[in-house]
This record gives structure tokens, sequence and C-alpha cells, in this order.
């Protein structure tokens, strides 16, 4: 069985827009789009790896507001637990590093999420039918 790796997610919303990236190169679910984020570090909470991730990913510094539902998915690189964040950025007009950009929470359902953002994109308004 599989190791539980925990992912802090940072779900970064700023006047209805969404910070959103596409995974790159052969890293794992490569080609899909996603929300800042990684694997919490030793000693670490979620919460802190989720605005840790984002500020190395994007280059943009956030606050956390709240919480959304977390899952569990089984990749075929890992059982993944991830803790989804509500976040805002600190300085709202700075702009993200590529290849992460603001999309519009009705253009979510346009881009192709991993599974196991199913439901929270549910949540967000913004299902994704692939």
């Amino acid at each position: 069985m599989d190791e539980l790796i925990h992912i802090g997610i940072a779900v970064v919303e700023q006047d209805g827009r969404f910070l959103v990236g596409e995974r790159t190169g052969t890293t794992p679910l490569a080609g899909y789009s996603e929300f800042p984020g990684g694997k919490v570090q030793a000693g670490e909470q979620p919460a802190a790896a989720a605005v840790r991730e984002c500020l190395e990913e994007t280059g943009l510094a956030v606050t956390i507001r709240g919480n959304y539902p977390g899952c569990r998915h089984q990749y075929d690189h890992g059982l993944l637990q991830l803790h989804f964040f509500n976040c805002t950025p600190v300085e709202p007009t700075r702009t993200p590093k590529s290849p992460f950009r603001w999309v519009d929470r009705d253009q979510l359902a346009n881009l192709s999420f991993p599974p196991a953002n199913r439901e929270l994109l549910a949540l967000l308004g913004g299902e994704n039918l692939a």
C-alpha cells in the first residue's frame, strides 16, 4: 500500500479570478491545470506548505482566509491527501510567474484539472466535465 502524501494547495482568489498554472514536462499529471501547491514537508502544517509553495511557484505571497473540503485520491504516482486553502494575494496587483495566470471563475470549467479536484471545482462553480 502506498504511503499517504499530504499536499497543501493554495486556491488563490482575487476579484472572482483564480490563480491557475499548467503542469509541464515529465512531472506527474503533466498537461493538467493546477492551483499552486505541493508536498507538506516533515514538521510542516498543510496550510504553511500551501503558502510556501504558492510563493515558490508563483512569486505571490498569500494570506489564508479559510479552507475548502479536502480529499484523498489514489493516483498512479501515489496516494495523496489534498488540503485546499482559500487564499488571497498579499499584493493584489503583482503579476504571477509563468506558467501561472489569473483565470475567471466561469473559465475554470474549460480547463482540465486532475480528477481529485472535481469536488473543489464544483464548489467553486467551475465543474470539470472532462
